[in-house]
């Protein structure tokens, strides 16, 4: 009985945002412990069942394709309807239905399959990011703090992965995705219907038009295809250059599990990084990280330096991405916080991984893993020279302004 009402005073002091922030996060947790368990091993798969690396480019690139179409859909059903947690309910039930028939050995059907599930999928990022970076706020903690989940469970999920096939067929991955894809849409319909209000937009079309007037947003979505169309190299294709080089699936999870866990760190100390020296300076600190992850691996091609060159994922990925959230938190504004992290994910992760699937299918068929490192690097060198530029006009912006809004 004392405990029920020590229990009862103690969720009675938890705000409704403190809820929130909870449900977010586990939300967050078990969404990339699902994510972690498929994604890395998808192309071993596909490659598995008889397709060659380019054609499992392309039916990654149709897929990001469509996602990419469809995106303003999803956008306006949000806006408009306010199914914030329908359709981020679908985003993981709809794949975890379908996971089971990527083991098919008809082209057309994989690509079908992986098209749907990413219609769906890939709806969650910016819908979840939109009002967690202002929930984050709201409740006086950094989006980095949500962010970071994410990244802890894709860690364990790609680290568990790689046990899991040590000791199973590759074509029973399924199964554990399928649970934890459902753990996750539980997740969600645990969000309270409040979560909504936090969420503050105009329409897409409106919202799009505004941001496009913006130039230094639009080279700075330059800046960010042309560095994260490198991370397709390690999100769809590590295992099977891991094994090309002759790697094992234990120690790609391994890697995989060293890369995601340095993002926990990385996410938790973006927000002390940004105050200390800016958005856009955090952003070409990340671009430097990555031309020297891809340099690094094109000159030494072997399995011990790309388990160990890993440890840059965090600094590179975890810090490029929540800078660029955040920038496009703070060039958006309130009124336009879904429609930015929509166009941003589009690009980011919709037309940069259309393209980098495709180039870096082509180039490990063409030329093998080196080639892709090396292109890697040229694009990733590229995207920090526009990035230059971003950094460039916020110092202009913030002359005139006495240190006011960066992301002007």
């Amino acid at each position: 009985m004392k405990i029920s009402i020590a229990f009862s005073k103690w969720t009675a002091g938890i705000s409704e945002l403190q809820i929130a922030l909870l449900k977010l996060r586990a939300l967050y947790l078990v969404s990339g412990l699902a994510g972690g368990m498929l994604a890395p091993y998808l192309t071993t798969l596909f490659i598995h069942q008889g397709f060659s690396g380019q054609q499992a480019g392309w039916s990654m690139a149709i897929g990001t394709f469509a996602s990419v179409i469809v995106q303003p859909l999803w956008g306006m059903i949000v806006d408009r309807y306010r199914r914030t947690r329908l359709v981020l309910g679908l985003s993981l039930a709809v794949p975890a239905v379908l996971v089971f028939f990527y083991n098919t050995k008809v082209f057309a059907v994989a690509v079908l399959v992986y098209t749907v599930s990413t219609i769906f999928s890939a709806t969650q990022p910016p819908i979840a990011d939109s009002y967690a970076v202002a929930t984050a706020r709201a409740a006086g903690t950094s989006y980095g703090t949500i962010r970071s989940l994410a990244s802890l469970g894709y860690a364990l999920g790609g680290f568990a992965g790689g046990i899991y096939l040590s000791y199973f067929q590759i074509t029973s991955l399924w199964v554990p995705y399928m649970i934890l894809a459902f753990l996750g849409v539980l997740a969600v319909c645990t969000l309270p219907e409040q979560t909504d209000r936090y969420v503050v937009s105009m329409s897409f079309s409106e919202g799009l038009k505004k941001l496009a007037r913006n130039k230094s947003f639009l080279v700075f979505l330059g800046g960010c295809f042309l560095v994260n169309q490198t991370l397709t190299a390690f999100n769809s294709f590590f295992v099977f250059a891991f094994q090309s080089i002759g790697g094992s699936f234990r120690l790609s999870g391994v890697a995989l599990l060293i890369a995601s866990i340095t993002n926990v760190p990385a996410m938790l100390l973006a927000a002390f990084v940004i105050r200390k020296i800016g958005r856009e300076k955090m952003l070409m600190l990340a671009a430097v990280a990555y031309i020297l992850r891809w340099g690094i691996q094109w000159l030494f091609p072997v399995p011990a330096v790309m388990i160990g060159i890993q440890v840059l994922h965090g600094l590179s990925f975890g810090f490029f991405y929540i800078a660029a959230v955040e920038f496009v938190a703070a060039t958006a504004g309130k009124e336009m916080q879904a429609t930015g992290q929509s166009v941003f994910n589009m690009v980011f992760a919709g037309f940069a991984g259309i393209i980098g699937n495709l180039l870096n299918g082509y180039l490990i068929e063409a030329g093998g893993v080196p080639l892709m490192h090396l292109s890697c690097t040229v694009s990733a060198a590229l995207g920090a020279l526009l990035l230059c530029i971003v950094v460039a006009d916020s110092r202009k912006a913030a002359v005139p302004s006495a240190g006011g809004n960066r992301s002007a």
